[in-house]
């Protein structure tokens, strides 16, 4: 279902379609490109699409397979050109486009493989540019491309089309932004594995195509999104030039949407249906424009500010301020778990019961204690029942050299107490001669998954240690969706389902903490949370799900909107450097982790960092000073 709660406005530049979630879009795409095949294939002509690779394409493509096979959808009227390949990269290599293709799409659909055009990274050097200029030419000859289908990196580039690029440019070499560098680290396990170049159809080659879809999803995109949609042509980011195209379509996932104007400040742009928490969001918005506390708003700082339409609304600055003021001074608590004895009409959390049994699910074997680890302390000091569940093993987070480390460790310790020496021995070389020969991003060995596996649950185990949780309290479910060896996961599956549905079922928590991070359509948080999900439609009517509170965390970039957060739970100073103290105990992830991300600073700054905003946000709204802060949002099932 698309999301229409505001209309485009004279903002933005590209004609927007915003769904709801990325599925939803894709299908709307997938559909789109059958129906110019299947009206190609009426004529007896061939249709002509240019493919995009990377993460958001790829449920375009199940889908267009789902078509093949369930709807007789035939391909074989189709050609393909795709945007770009890395350079160098040999065809067969994990990283390369020629393999995703082949696994996303080509080997499930009846293309004829002479149809397939794909950017050769495995050339020698001097014969780049003349492949490039017959790429250009074999388009041409095909009759150019009917469908071009595009994704967007964050510093604006279409294909790798980085910024600096011409809109005129064409098929080429380029050298390869810092940034896209970052991004591709997922797929190369180290950034130093990362190939510097690339070669990519030029802005000028995408241009030509007679119709373009961009897509795009997550809240990742969504900055550059809105410089591509509201902002000026340039270079800069060259994204904009689509601006030009006289047949563009922009599809987004409401994440993906939320910097435009009309999600993020729809007040700036037209009259707007006021609810509770658009209003929540227009003063809180108001409060930091203007630099003043909530309390101290005047009638003229809506009016200067462009909010004098929620005053005809409510009337006056005075009482709104107080409403939102004591609204958000209501989410804090220093009692995450509820405060016995108390009067709880205004408290996120229950009086009773106390103390609670609480099952904190953490998607990685350190999620808990990064994202939320100030409020699993409280919750174990404060005498509550804490189990923690990690949902995955995590064990492609972990360097080869620390499995071939910890495999030297096991055969020491074997030798010294004189136990199975030979058998570990077996296993020892076993593990050597595989890391010595293992290709860059290749399936570990089963032995391998195992060491690594076990290293992260120590460490966690460490960490709960540290914060108090029982040993008999500790979870690894390793759910099945993930343990693949690779980067690349399964789909979410019934046994995973499942088994989050059976541990609850033997917990029976009254509070359930799991990693909320819908924003993020790709990550392995984003399946973990619809397991839960499922799970927890599935068990909803049982008696103990009745008085059981679903609260949302975030990972440790991001933190909810102010406006969403609905318990906040202050971090002394103590406090703080307790969480940094378990944060440590996953050594494996210190200093610099197979995963950093785009941020260089370690977990536990990026934590620390995020949660002192969060204390200078509620502090700037004119709150209480805290030195920092957790926030959680409820989920209502």
């Amino acid at each position: 279902m698309e999301t229409l709660t505001y209309s485009a406005t004279a903002l933005e530049k590209l004609p927007v379609t915003i769904f709801d979630t990325p599925e939803e879009g894709c299908r709307r795409i997938a559909h789109s490109i059958a129906a110019n095949i299947r009206e190609k294939q009426k004529t007896g002509e061939n249709v002509v699409l240019g493919l995009a690779t990377g993460s958001s394409p790829i449920g375009v493509y199940q889908e267009l397979v789902r078509l093949h096979k369930d709807e007789n959808l035939s391909f074989r009227n189709v050609i393909t050109f795709n945007l770009d390949e890395y350079y160098p990269m040999q065809p067969d290599a994990l990283q390369s486009y020629v393999h995703f293709m082949q696994e996303h799409l080509f080997k499930h659909v009846d293309i004829l493989p002479e149809n397939v055009h794909i950017p050769d990274g495995s050339l020698p050097i001097e014969k780049v540019s003349e492949f490039c200029a017959a790429y250009e030419q074999l388009i041409e000859e095909a009759g150019g491309i009917d469908v071009q289908l595009l994704g967007i990196g964050r510093t604006g580039h279409i294909g790798f089309n980085e910024p600096g690029s011409g809109l005129t440019s064409h098929t080429r070499l380029v050298k390869l932004d810092p940034l896209t560098i970052v991004d591709a680290t997922k797929d190369f396990i180290k950034e130093e594995f990362v190939p510097l170049r690339a070669i990519t159809m030029g802005v000028g080659t995408i241009m030509k195509a007679r119709k373009i879809i961009m897509m795009a999803w997550g809240e990742g995109k969504a900055p550059i999104v809105r410089q591509m949609v509201e902002g000026k042509i340039s270079e800069e980011v060259p994204a904009s030039f689509l601006q030009q195209h006289e047949r563009v379509t922009v599809i987004l996932d409401q994440w993906a949407a939320s910097e435009l104007s009309r999600i993020k400040t729809p007040w700036l742009v037209g009259l707007v249906d006021w609810d509770q928490n658009l209003m929540r969001r227009a003063v809180i918005w108001l409060s930091l424009q203007a630099k003043k506390p909530l309390l101290k708003l005047t009638d003229e700082d809506y009016r200067h500010w462009g909010l004098t339409d929620l005053l005809v609304r409510v009337g006056s600055a005075y009482s709104l301020n107080i409403q939102v003021h004591n609204a958000i001074q209501n989410t804090i608590t220093g009692w995450p778990g509820g405060k016995p004895g108390s009067d709880d009409s205004h408290r996120p959390e229950r009086a009773n019961p106390f103390p609670k049994t609480s099952l904190i699910f953490s998607p990685h074997p350190d999620d808990d204690v990064i994202s939320m680890g100030g409020t699993l302390l409280r919750l174990a000091d404060q005498g509550h029942n804490v189990h923690v569940a990690y949902q995955t093993s995590g064990n492609i987070a972990v360097f080869d050299d620390d499995a071939h480390r910890f495999a030297d460790f096991a055969l020491g310790l074997s030798r010294k107490l004189g136990i199975a020496t030979a058998e570990f021995q077996g296993l020892h070389t076993e593990v050597e001669d595989f890391l010595e020969q293992k290709k860059l991003g290749a399936e570990d060995t089963e032995i391998v998954q195992c060491i690594k596996s076990l290293i992260r649950q120590g460490e966690a185990l460490a960490a709960c240690r540290f914060c108090g949780v029982k040993k008999e309290n500790v979870h690894f479910m390793n759910l099945p969706f993930y343990e693949t060896g690779q980067v690349k996961k399964k789909p979410l599956g019934e046994e995973d389902i499942q088994a989050v549905a059976d541990l609850l079922s033997k917990v029976k928590p009254q509070q359930i903490f799991a990693a909320g991070d819908l924003r993020d359509p790709h990550g392995t948080h984003r399946v973990c949370l619809d397991a839960i999900l499922e799970a927890i439609n599935r068990l909803k009517h049982e008696p103990w799900m009745q008085d059981c509170y679903v609260w949302l965390y975030r990972g440790a970039w991001q933190e909810w909107d102010i406006e969403d957060i609905e318990m906040a739970v202050p971090i002394s100073p103590e406090e703080l450097l307790r969480k940094r103290k378990a944060i440590f105990k996953h050594q494996s992830q210190k200093d610099s982790p197979v995963f950093p991300g785009n941020d260089k600073r370690e977990f536990w700054q990026r934590a620390e960092d995020r949660n002192r905003a969060t204390a200078r946000i509620y502090d700037q709204l004119g709150l209480t000073e805290y030195e920092a802060m957790e926030a959680f949002k409820r989920y209502h099932f």
